[in-house]
């Protein structure tokens, strides 16, 4: 007997269904990943995992930048802290690198990266339980969006990324802390509060914002008068102490530095808002005015919306605090110190634009758009330049010295110099150089297998571990961009007994001549480096 085909047997049994087609399959399967990701948990989930997979190529195709190369490289000696920051994100570091046995920019990465994910998820939650899931799932996006934010803090080797991390972490155990008698909420606050002053000292403001907030907020003044609060400054305290423990043996150091970058005796009328333009363009203007026009208007409400005064409160001090000190301080203030306070107005945010998308508003649908492409086209353009530097191709090379990816560019390319001109034996001289940033870029291109010292008069970090006086009686080869043989003679001369001008390096960009390195010997160190 012929054996029927299937078609014939489905056919004949009405409980069989026909087979799809190709076209109708792709299309079922979209119409369940639109349901999938229609819930706002989910689609959070998914924004978290494709972003990442994005900064994990991003971390893969640049080079570090000058503070993180500083970082990685004067962070390899494990300290209770470190002379400009607070010790969390040089720990991170540490640990990534020696557990994967590595510093290539990935490996240092991937802590921020995978943090920058956390922070993501807590914004998420600390937007749906104070407004909605569609909002929270808002802010979470447009966090992202954000530059200074979605791009550098979520996967440079800065202070950034823990202490965003933790003053979200922060935030949400203070809002169940507020509306629990759960005594863990506030443990968790005192946890995050030391996370967050042992990633950056500008912590303090935000823990500032949140006594401004029990003091002005009528309802939950009575806090002020429990233990609670208390107990998590207590845990917060001793989580900083190892902080304070390294500064009481280094003179204070580390604050003496910081503060002094706020004093000034001359009044910048035009400075504040110059702060303001930064930070707008950090955040980029079309998302910093939204943040701006909502914080307002919860500001107007005042204590009598407590969920909005809570986020204006914890927002606006850092703000409003390093736009008053540009008022008189002598140094600029730089644009992405006041960032944690605008990381509390995208809940704010989020609701904003969750009311619009739900009235159908196509602008907006077009801002989320549009910020997208522009951020992701961004981000790709200056990677690939970066690594394949094809603007000197597509045009005309730069001069030596003006390739503006230079900071993003590492110097590997000088140690296989050093290398070929046998200059890195184990009897030849320890390297130095004039700057601290410079001392932070060759030092991660040799990998640590040669002591890297400053000469300058600012070493930060290295002045303390790798102090130029340490050496003394050595050889020392000087690497100096941007440097004379005048300039050196004249202001590193008297600490040796000479100083020869050596053939220089050139650091290369993706294969092509990119600057040249003066290079020199300085025979003998006899003292330390003079008090410039």
């Amino acid at each position: 007997m012929q054996r029927p085909f299937a078609g014939s047997l489905i056919a004949s049994n009405p409980s069989c269904p026909a087979p799809l087609s190709i076209t109708a399959r792709v299309a079922k399967g979209s119409r369940r990943a639109a349901r999938w990701l229609a819930i706002p948990p989910n689609a959070v989930l998914t924004l978290i995992a494709l972003s990442a997979l994005m900064r994990l190529v991003f971390a893969g195709m640049m080079g570090l930048g000058i503070d993180e190369s500083y970082m990685v490289s004067a962070g390899r000696h494990l300290q209770l802290s470190y002379f400009d920051h607070p010790p969390l994100s040089w720990w991170l570091t540490w640990s990534a690198a020696h557990l994967f046995n590595s510093e290539t920019e990935v490996v240092v990465r991937l802590p921020f990266i995978v943090l920058f994910g956390f922070s993501t998820w807590l914004m998420y939650r600390i937007g749906e339980i104070l407004f909605s899931a569609r909002a929270a799932l808002w802010a979470a996006v447009t966090f992202n969006l954000a530059p200074i934010f979605g791009v550098t803090t979520a996967s440079w080797v800065l202070p950034d990324g823990p202490l965003d991390c933790v003053l979200l972490g922060l935030t949400l155990c203070l809002v169940r802390a507020l509306s629990s008698s759960d005594l863990r909420w506030w443990i968790g606050v005192g946890v995050c509060g030391g996370l967050a002053l042992l990633s950056k000292y500008t912590a303090v403001l935000t823990i500032a914002g949140i006594g401004l907030y029990l003091v002005t907020q009528s309802t939950d003044r009575r806090w002020l008068f429990r233990p609670e609060p208390y107990m998590a400054a207590l845990i917060a305290a001793t989580l900083f102490s190892p902080v304070l423990i390294w500064n009481a043996q280094h003179e204070w150091i580390s604050f003496v530095f910081q503060g002094s970058r706020a004093g000034g005796s001359r009044l910048h009328p035009v400075a504040p808002f110059t702060t303001l333009a930064g930070e707008a363009l950090f955040l980029l203007p079309w998302i910093w005015l939204p943040l701006t026009l909502v914080f307002v208007k919860a500001l107007r409400k005042g204590p009598a919306k407590p969920d909005e005064w809570l986020l204006c409160c914890i927002g606006m001090v850092p703000i409003l605090t390093f736009s008053l000190i540009a008022l008189w301080s002598r140094d600029r203030v730089s644009f992405h110190w006041a960032a944690p306070g605008y990381l509390m107005l995208f809940p704010l945010l989020g609701r904003a634009v969750a009311a619009r998308l739900t009235r159908g508003d196509w602008l907006t649908r077009l801002w989320l758009i549009g910020n997208a492409v522009v951020v992701a086209g961004a981000v790709l353009i200056v990677a690939s330049e970066v690594r394949w530097n094809w603007l000197s191709e597509v045009g005309e090379p730069f001069a030596l010295g003006k390739d503006p990816d230079l900071a993003a560019v590492d110097w590997t390319s000088l140690r296989t110099q050093l290398m070929q001109r046998q200059l890195l034996d184990a009897d030849t001289p320890v390297v130095a150089t004039i700057r601290w940033y410079d001392a932070g870029k060759i030092d991660y291109a040799l990998g640590g297998k040669v002591p890297v010292i400053c000469l300058g008069n600012d070493p930060r970090e290295y002045g303390i571990t790798e102090a130029a006086e340490k050496y003394l009686g050595r050889n020392v080869l000087i690497v100096a961009p941007r440097a004379t043989m005048t300039e050196i003679e004249a202001g590193f001369g008297s600490m040796f007994a000479n100083i020869e001008a050596l053939p220089p390096l050139i650091l290369l960009h993706a294969g092509q001549e990119a600057m040249l390195i003066p290079l020199f010997l300085g025979n003998n160190q006899r003292r330390p480096p003079p008090a410039l």
